[in-house]
C-alpha cells in the first residue's frame, strides 16, 4: 500500500486497493518457473512483477511535449507494452512516428472526457493543455478534461486495479506567499480568473484522486510538476522558453512579460520524465514536487536565450496577462528523500538541445 504524504490535512484511511487486472499474471507464472520454496509466495510474485510480467500502460496525452518523452523513456523496457489516448489537440503524431508500427505500441485517437476501455496495469494522466494559449482558448474543455477526464480515469484505474498518476502543476499554488514552495503550502489561487480553468481544474483532479484512494482503494500517484522545456514543445504555444528561442531564431525582440523580475524554475524534460517513472514505481502517492528548483527571472531567462541564440535581437519589454504568478521555485526535499530525485540538466545545457529542434523545425540553419 502506498504510503500517503500528508500535505497540512489529514487524509484519513483507505481501502485496500482493488484487486489488479489478470493481465499483471497472464504472460507468466511464478507456479511455471519451479521457483524454489525459500521465501514466501508474496516474495516470488513481487519478482515476477518486477522482472517477469509485460506491464500494459496507458499514457493520455501522449502525443505531447512531456507525453511523447515519456513513451520514449516506457518502450526503453521491452517488457513494456505502451497505449497512448490523445485528442490532439495540443500533441502532434509526429511526436510518436518512432513508435508507430512496433507491435508493443498503439496510438488511439481519444478524448479522455469520454469512457475508455482497456485493460492496462499503470495509468499516467497527462491529457490537458498546458499552454496559456490553448487552454484559454477554450477554458470549459480545459476544465472538462482536468475534471471529467480524470474521473473517466480514475474509473477505469478501479475496474481493472491499475496505479494512476496525475500530471498536477505549480500552477495549484497560484501567486504564492510562501517562497519556495513545499507540498504542504495551499496555494493562493484565483478562482474566477482567465487562468482558473487550469489551476482550479488541477486543483479539482487532485482532490478526485485522493477521494478515490480512500473511498475505493484506488492506488494514486500525483506530481506537481514545474516549468519543464525542452524539445518537441509546441513553438509557438505561449510559454516563455519556446517563445523566447522562436523569437531569437527568427530575428524577433523577445517580449518580456512586464516587470521582468517574476522568477521561474525551469526543469528540462529528460529530468522531469525520470522523476515521474520513479514516482509512478515508488511506494509514495504524492503529492510530490517535480522541478528544477534553480530560480531565474524572465529577464535573466531572455538575457541567457539571447546571449546563446542570437546576440543581436532587441529585448522588449509588454504587458503582462492577469494573474500571473510573481514567483515559481519548488522546494524538492521529499522528491530527493522519497524518490532519490533530483535534476541533472542546467539551463545552460538544455537550452542548447532546444534550440537545435527548434532550428530543425523552423528550417534554419545555424550560421558559420
Amino acid at each position: 500500500m502506498a504510503k500517503e504524504i500528508s500535505n497540512g490535512v489529514n487524509h484519513g484511511t483507505s481501502k485496500p486497493p482493488p484487486t489488479p487486472s489478470p493481465l499483471r499474471n497472464s504472460k507468466f507464472s511464478p507456479e511455471s518457473l519451479e521457483l524454489p520454496s525459500l521465501f514466501s509466495s508474496s516474495f516470488w510474485m513481487d519478482l515476477h512483477l518486477l522482472c517477469f510480467a509485460n506491464l500494459r500502460i496507458l499514457v493520455t496525452g501522449g502525443a505531447g511535449f512531456i507525453g511523447s518523452h515519456l513513451v520514449d523513456r516506457l518502450m526503453e523496457n521491452e517488457k513494456n507494452e505502451v497505449i497512448v489516448a490523445d485528442n490532439f489537440f495540443s500533441g502532434s503524431k509526429d511526436n510518436l512516428k518512432k513508435w508507430i508500427g512496433n507491435p508493443r505500441f498503439e496510438l488511439i485517437r481519444h478524448d479522455v472526457t469520454e469512457t475508455l476501455l482497456v485493460e492496462v496495469d499503470r495509468i499516467y494522466h497527462l491529457a490537458c493543455p498546458a499552454s496559456p494559449i490553448f487552454y484559454k482558448y477554450n477554458p470549459v474543455k480545459t476544465i472538462k478534461t482536468n475534471v471529467i477526464g480524470t474521473l473517466n480515469m480514475l474509473g477505469l484505474a478501479k475496474r481493472v486495479g491499475a496505479r494512476i498518476l496525475l500530471t498536477s502543476t505549480s500552477e495549484v499554488y497560484g501567486d504564492p506567499l510562501e517562497h519556495p514552495q513545499t507540498e504542504e503550502y495551499w496555494g493562493n489561487v484565483n478562482p474566477i480568473g482567465v487562468r482558473s480553468c487550469y489551476d482550479e481544474g488541477k486543483r479539482v483532479a487532485e482532490t478526485l484522486m485522493f477521494d478515490y484512494h480512500r473511498q475505493h482503494g484506488v492506488e494514486i500517484r500525483i506530481a506537481r510538476i514545474f516549468n519543464t522545456y525542452g524539445p518537441r514543445m509546441n513553438i509557438d504555444d505561449g510559454r516563455v522558453v519556446s517563445n523566447f528561442i522562436a523569437q531569437a531564431l527568427r530575428g524577433e525582440p523577445l517580449t518580456v512579460q512586464s516587470p521582468g523580475t517574476q522568477t521561474r524554475s525551469f526543469c528540462y524534460v529528460s529530468d522531469m520524465v525520470d522523476g515521474l517513472v520513479r514516482l509512478m514505481e515508488g511506494d509514495h502517492t504524492g503529492p510530490i514536487n517535480i522541478g528544477n528548483p534553480g530560480e531565474f527571472t524572465i529577464m535573466e531567462l531572455a538575457q541567457t536565450v539571447k546571449e546563446l541564440t542570437n546576440p543581436s535581437v532587441p529585448v522588449n519589454v509588454v504587458e503582462n496577462t492577469p494573474d500571473d504568478p510573481r514567483q515559481r521555485k519548488p522546494d524538492i526535499s521529499k522528491a530527493r528523500e522519497l524518490l532519490g530525485w533530483e535534476p541533472k540538466v542546467g539551463l545552460r545545457q538544455g537550452l542548447p538541445l532546444m534550440e537545435e529542434d527548434f532550428r530543425q523545425r523552423l528550417a534554419i540553419p545555424r550560421e558559420n
